[in-house]
């Protein structure tokens, strides 16, 4: 994986959020671009978490990025 393919999502228009799933398994959402940022070498991605707190991401480590829905939940019948 390398950094154009994770700065085309990021700077994708309109936004969609998107996972970043890494070598040990885990995933790190990506909910909004205002919580991501970039190294200026681009070799680190630093991504902010809703409740708070970030994650430092080498960019080397990243197996595989996945696109999510847009957040709208799926409307519920009426009865």
């Amino acid at each position: 994986m390398n950094v154009d393919q994770i700065r085309e999502l990021y700077s994708a228009a309109p936004f969609k959020p998107f996972e970043i799933a890494l070598t040990n398994g885990a995933a790190v959402r990506v909910v909004h671009p205002e919580f991501m940022s970039f190294s200026p070498d681009y070799r680190t991605v630093h991504v902010y978490e809703v409740a708070g707190g970030s994650k430092h991401i080498d960019v080397k480590l990243v197996v595989a990025l996945n696109e999510l829905e847009n957040g709208a939940r799926p409307r519920k019948r009426k009865r």
